[in-house]
């Protein structure tokens, strides 16, 4: 028993010193930033901005790797079922993942349990946006069009189970409407036919919305978040029209598998914070209609559990599939 002892005292200690030591041997080899959505979406931007920084911080390059398919399912069962070295990291969109982790139909992991949160990367505000032939001017007007006509304004989504398709779920339960959802294979084909007129609205991110507002085709009503947008100084937020209880960003955080060392973990986030803290990282977000928001692993793991338990409330509620 006495030599038994000996030996767990002896794994304890070198499991206490083996931290810093991995954090400073590790990264040995390039890092892999999976972003689980094709190239040139919202979430793989927000993997390029950080990622040369963050390789900068580490003295290894970080290589972003798209791995789409599923709605971000695949990719991130991808990592999620990787080595938990630090080496295979997910750049995830978390309200999708955490949609997702809620509804009937669950991806092959386990959301609240496959990863470890090391920083929250961009906060992207959404809007509500209308074909300019709907009447309605602002938010509380949209409301009694809606009321005045249930379940015929229609809003498209990108998709099932999406941020967009779930904050039209969450629009109808605080105001009481009843809208038709009509979903789409991405945000560009929804944008298509808001423009085309051949849906009234949609609740989607800036960066698919700002380059339309100049048509005049399309009107934006207000934004989802809590604060108004840095791109949008001049829009009010929907609180700010009377909606209560909703805000509502699309927020991309890095993640890593369950079991990584925190010493890793740690040293990840403090690159993600320096890098967040960088004037052309700020530039670049804004750029996207979005803000560069660099957490703590703690915090960032605090929002993942925030985020599940929210949308599993909404998914509840609204019965969505």
């Amino acid at each position: 028993m006495k030599q038994l002892w000996r030996f767990a005292m002896a794994g304890a200690v070198l499991a206490l010193a083996s931290g810093p030591a991995l954090a400073q041997t590790w990264p040995a080899k390039p890092v892999r930033m999976v972003v689980p959505f094709p190239p040139g979406g919202a979430t793989d931007a927000a993997a390029r901005i950080y990622a040369q920084h963050l390789g900068d911080f580490l003295g290894q390059g970080v290589v972003v790797e798209n791995k789409a398919g599923a709605g971000g399912e695949i990719g991130a069962e991808y990592v999620a079922k990787s080595a938990p070295d630090g080496y295979t990291l997910l750049m995830g969109a978390v309200g999708s993942h955490a949609i997702h982790a809620a509804m009937p139909d669950k991806p092959g992991y386990d959301f609240a349990t496959a990863f470890v949160g090391v920083s929250m990367a961009t906060s992207m505000p959404m809007a509500v946006a209308v074909n300019s032939k709907v009447p309605a001017k602002n938010v509380q007007e949209l409301i009694a069009l809606a009321k005045s006509k249930p379940g015929t304004i229609t809003f498209g989504s990108a998709g099932p189970g999406t941020s967009q398709h779930m904050a039209g779920e969450l629009f109808q339960v605080v105001t009481g409407t009843k809208l038709m959802h009509v979903p789409y294979r991405g945000s560009g084909p929804a944008i298509t036919d808001l423009l085309g007129g051949q849906i009234d609205m949609v609740i989607e991110t800036l960066p698919a919305l700002l380059p339309q507002v100049a048509s005049g085709k399309i009107r934006l009503l207000g934004v989802t978040t809590a604060t108004r947008a840095t791109a949008l100084p001049d829009l009010p937020t929907l609180m700010e029209q009377g909606v209560k209880d909703y805000s509502v960003a699309t927020a991309y955080a890095l993640l890593a598998p369950a079991g990584t060392p925190q010493a890793v973990v740690d040293k990840l986030s403090a690159g993600m914070q320096k890098a967040a803290a960088m004037p052309s990282v700020q530039q670049a977000a804004v750029k996207l209609g979005a803000d560069a928001v660099a957490t703590t692993p703690a915090d960032t793991s605090r929002v993942l559990k925030q985020e599940i338990a929210r949308w599993a409330d909404v998914v509840r509620l609204s019965a969505a599939k």
